[in-house]
């Protein structure tokens, strides 16, 4: 009879310490979605605003819509100054930008190059997807990136990504009504 007290004791145990982990795990799991390491925000982030910039000129080239053609440039002008930003941020902390874009953003950007038709609902849902992205991104190094001058730096700059975001859904929503 003992022996089946300590077991059951035991047993007790065992399955608290399996809820305590499994808590851990689903604490995990509600973390923003944020870089793994300071050096992978700065490649996550360098290849986005390459996308940014980059779509948004072919936008400029192809679109006939001034609403699409005017947010693009206003990406241009902000991604331009934020990659420049980040990048001596980057240099100075001895971290390694991207050079270009991700396999990701790459695909993402001949998709839309090679867009026949829907060229403007096309680059928009790439923005809104994009800046939704970013705005994780961002979120996530502010919150839990280990190095406090990239941190201030994804703080600061997270409000304008915001705004980006919804500028894309305003324009976006702006193309679904002129059809």
């Amino acid at each position: 009879m003992k022996t089946l007290v300590s077991c059951g004791a035991c047993l007790a145990a065992l399955v608290l310490a399996l809820g305590v982990v499994s808590l851990g795990v689903a604490e995990e799991r509600e973390k923003p979605a944020g870089p793994k390491s300071d050096q992978d925000f700065v490649m996550k982030a360098t290849s986005a605003g390459m996308f940014e910039v980059e779509s948004s000129k072919l936008a400029l080239e192809r679109s006939k819509n001034d609403k699409v053609k005017k947010f693009a440039q206003h990406m241009i002008d902000d991604h331009t100054k934020a990659s420049k930003e980040l990048m001596g941020l980057a240099q100075a902390l001895k971290l390694t930008p991207d050079q270009k874009m991700s396999a990701k953003h790459q695909k993402e950007f001949d998709k839309l190059r090679d867009a026949k038709e829907g060229f403007d609902q096309a680059y928009v849902q790439a923005q809104v997807k994009g800046h939704e992205e970013a705005v994780a991104l961002f979120t996530g190094e502010g919150q839990g990136g280990t190095n406090p001058m990239l941190k201030t730096w994804a703080t600061q700059t997270l409000p304008t990504l915001q705004m980006h975001l919804q500028m894309a859904r305003e324009v976006a929503a702006g193309l679904k009504e002129k059809r």
